[in-house]
């Protein structure tokens, strides 16, 4: 018998003896049951083999490279800034408050990140200063013109021109105020010696005051500077006409700083006496108890359940509005208007108002704002007048009227003047150009001072 055969005949074997075990291990019971299928002991998740065939590989990705940084200022440009900085003062501005040495040591560094930062940083603080002023809010005492060049010329568009064509002097010059009056004190402060500092301070505080207002007053405008007491009336950019004032008295009266706009005009107004005087000054108890002086004057009474008293002064000669006010409304309470008491224009120190703004000759330029601004012919509003018959006269084009405060600046004849600092309003600009410049955070400059309407304005 050969290998195989004996191989095959051991295999035969094997099986009959592990059968035989099989039968003795279970009972035959056991082995009548319907046979089970075996327990799958492979996971569910491992029986079906995914077909990928049909699925790109992920790709691991490679690590990119950080991309080069781009300056955004050329030396050559940033050069032009310093330039333009060291030679600030002739705009009345300290080339200190920008950190030149800062910026030469970037430059030097060559153009990157640390130049990028520095220029960024000086060209904004100039651009602030020279649209803006450099004077900030706190130091501005009841300055409430809302000034709107920073919307019409926002920070960041005019960085973007000067990193694209490095004309720093150019776009700060785009800046300047375009009144005369700025070119003048400009010109003043080039001529006046660095040994006359008070001097110097008063201009460049000045030159600062017109950077406050709106950059381009407009063609056409009432401006009345309150301590020179002058009104000025201009028309297509020239000065037609000008009238004495009577500001407010220092203090609590003093007259704020506004730029509002004439809706129109009031002939014949009338007057809702305050709760100041009529109360506060005693006018409520004396129209009440004199009857006669009160008819007289145009004055009546009511006296309402609670005892309060509520006077109106009628139309009239004796007005405390006199025969005209200009219609501009506003949260101070502040206008321009006639006076009974005319002879107060011959005084040198007219600061004797409750804060609105008495004009002489008022009457002339009511008329000559009917007739400009709302096609009133003269003689119609010579009319109106004589019928001593409240009327509004509303204007068919807005008039903007700046309430400002220059010490120093060209007076009604043409010749720079110095005006005296009758609120005391000079000393906290001084005060704020002798500090470090502070960081503006794109702040509105205008004061934030409470709102206090002014109550007895004819009075």
């Amino acid at each position: 018998m050969n290998n195989g055969m004996i191989i095959l005949k051991n295999f035969r074997q094997s099986v009959l003896a592990g059968a035989a075990m099989l039968a003795i291990s279970f009972p035959a019971a056991a082995q009548e049951e319907t046979p089970q299928e075996p327990e799958n002991l492979i996971p569910e998740a491992a029986q079906t083999v995914p077909d990928t065939s049909a699925e790109p590989m992920a790709e691991v990705p490679l690590e990119q490279p950080e991309p080069e940084y781009v300056p955004a200022w050329k030396a050559a440009y940033a050069e032009n800034l310093l330039t333009t900085i060291n030679a600030i003062g002739s705009e009345g501005l300290n080339p200190e408050d920008y950190q030149p040495g800062k910026l030469a040591a970037a430059i030097a560094g060559g153009e990157g990140e640390q130049l990028d930062a520095e220029a960024t940083r000086a060209m904004t603080w100039l651009i602030e200063d020279m649209r803006d002023g450099r004077t900030p809010a706190k130091s501005r005492v009841q300055w409430f013109v809302v000034d709107p060049d920073s919307d019409l010329h926002p920070t960041e568009n005019l960085l973007a021109q000067a990193q694209e064509s490095g004309d720093i002097a150019g776009i700060l010059k785009s800046l300047e105020p375009m009144h005369s009056d700025y070119a003048a004190l400009r010109a003043e402060l080039a001529s006046t010696p660095e040994s006359n500092q008070a001097r110097r301070k008063r201009i460049m505080a000045n030159m600062d005051r017109w950077r406050w207002l709106k950059r381009d007053l407009g063609p056409d405008f009432l401006l009345t500077n309150v301590p020179e007491y002058q009104l000025r009336f201009v028309v297509n950019n020239q000065l037609i006409s000008t009238y004495r004032t009577i500001v407010g008295k220092p203090g609590r009266t003093a007259t704020p700083q506004l730029a509002e706009n004439i809706e129109g005009v009031v002939f014949n107004p009338t007057w809702t006496v305050p709760q100041s005087i009529v109360k506060g000054e005693g006018l409520g108890a004396r129209v009440l108890g004199n009857p006669a002086w009160a008819r007289s004057m145009g004055y009546t009474a009511k006296t309402g359940a609670n005892g309060y008293v509520s006077v109106v002064q009628k139309p009239g000669p004796k007005n405390a509005l006199g025969m005209m006010k200009l219609h501009m409304p506003n949260p101070h309470a502040i206008f321009l208007h006639d006076t009974p008491s005319r002879h107060l224009f011959r005084n040198a120190n007219r600061a004797l108002s409750h804060g609105c703004i008495r004009t002489e000759n008022a009457l002339a330029l009511a008329m000559t704002m009917a007739l400009v601004l709302g096609d009133i012919p003269i003689e119609r509003s010579k009319q109106i007048v004589k019928s001593l018959n409240y009327k509004l006269v509303p204007v068919k084009r807005e008039l903007p009227v700046y309430i400002t405060y220059f010490t120093m600046a060209t007076d009604v004849n043409g010749k720079m003047s110095n005006f005296r600092d009758i609120y005391g309003r000079d000393k906290p600009v001084f005060n704020a150009f002798a500090k470090p410049r502070p960081i503006r955070a794109g702040k509105k400059m205008m004061s934030s001072e409470k709102i206090v309407p002014i109550e007895a304005p004819g009075a």
